[in-house]
């Protein structure tokens, strides 16, 4: 190997640190990743094919069907105390969501594509945010000037609100 292979071998292994997660907005604001290990699908649903179920948390839009299979589907901003979707919307940007045995669909304003970080750059949260945001985090993260909330989906999943405890 010459110089300039040895230069690209050493820069491959650093690429690949990168990890994967899905860019979207809570709402017009606030945007926030998901690890893509956690990431199922994202799909657009209308308004009419998610199932409100009585006595249910604020949050909680109700359920719909995806790939045969009934899961919950939930307003991610409401449930983060944030500035909830609009009530005029036709459709429903769903990011689907697993966390060991336990599918979740998160509703969101608007599903941006998938970014690379490395672990490095997420910082702490705290100070940078809502208290009330802080559980759901892993932390933060800036990319071109903007600051970017990294969300837990494990805390999501098993969130108090959801699981009723």
């Amino acid at each position: 190997m010459d110089n300039s292979q040895t230069a690209l071998a050493n820069q491959l292994p650093q690429n690949k640190l990168k990890d994967g997660y899905l860019k979207f907005y809570l709402n017009q604001q606030t945007a926030a990743i998901l690890a893509m290990n956690h990431t199922q699908e994202a799909v657009i649903v209308p308004v009419e094919s998610i199932t409100a179920m009585p006595n249910m948390p604020g949050c909680v839009l109700g359920l719909m069907n995806w790939r045969s299979r009934i899961i919950w589907a939930i307003d991610l901003p409401k449930m983060l105390n944030l500035e909830s979707l609009e009530n005029r919307l036709h459709q429903y940007n769903v990011i689907v969501i697993k966390v060991e045995s336990m599918l979740l669909g998160l509703v969101v304003q608007e599903i941006k594509g998938i970014t690379k970080i490395m672990p490095d750059e997420i910082r702490s949260p705290i100070g940078q945010v809502a208290s009330s945001l802080v559980p759901y985090l892993r932390g933060c993260v800036t990319q071109q000037e903007e600051n970017i909330l990294v969300l837990d989906a494990q805390a999501i999943v098993n969130s108090a609100v959801l699981v009723g405890n």
